[in-house]
């Protein structure tokens, strides 16, 4: 039995009852009645994500890149990070990448590269992470959705960098996009 990352290993844990526990657009929470790999009764809880995560690290001829502040919910409290949306799971991430890339700050890509496939707190979700630098970029309006209030900033990628190794930049598809983009020297 392989799985997507090619290995072989059998799955040790044994799924009694799944029961869903919460459901809405984006969401679904399910309990799992287990054996644990000692074969013992226990108990899973699994967070099941309805769309892809994908970030776009937008990268100006000069080095500047954009990011997009807004307050997040969840967390309460106000963040900067690189333009990003979900990707409904019958959709390509880079078409999800560029219509984000547009909407959150009016550029338009004629270059998109692939930075990696990541899996976001794969104890707990499913969820799948998908980051992209995007070059050739031509400036435009917003196309804000309508529970978007967001504020846009260009910056040195230097800046940028210096935010996520300092932790004013937090969310993980950012800091892994900053930080891949230096590693491979492409900014």
């Amino acid at each position: 039995m392989s799985n997507d990352s090619g290995s072989t290993e059998k799955n040790p844990w044994t799924t009694l009852e799944v029961t869903q526990v919460y459901d809405n657009p984006w969401i679904q929470v399910n309990h799992h009645d287990v054996l644990t790999p000692a074969g013992k009764p226990g108990l899973y809880g699994t967070v099941h994500f309805k769309n892809k995560a994908v970030g776009i690290l937008p990268l100006a001829e000069n080095g500047d890149i954009w990011l997009v502040g807004q307050y997040r919910f969840p967390l309460n409290q106000y963040h900067w990070e690189i333009p990003m949306g979900g990707s409904p799971l019958d959709e390509a991430p880079e078409h999800t990448a560029l219509r984000e890339l547009k909407e959150e700050t009016g550029l338009s890509a004629t270059e998109l590269l692939p930075l990696g496939r990541f899996h976001m707190s794969n104890c707990i979700a499913d969820e799948e992470g998908f980051i992209y630098l995007a070059r050739g970029l031509t400036e435009g309006e917003q196309e804000l959705d309508d529970t978007e209030e967001l504020q846009i900033r260009r910056v040195p990628f230097a800046e940028a960098f210096a935010m996520a190794s300092d932790g004013r930049i937090t969310d993980a598809l950012s800091v892994m996009a900053i930080l891949k983009v230096r590693m491979l020297g492409l900014a």
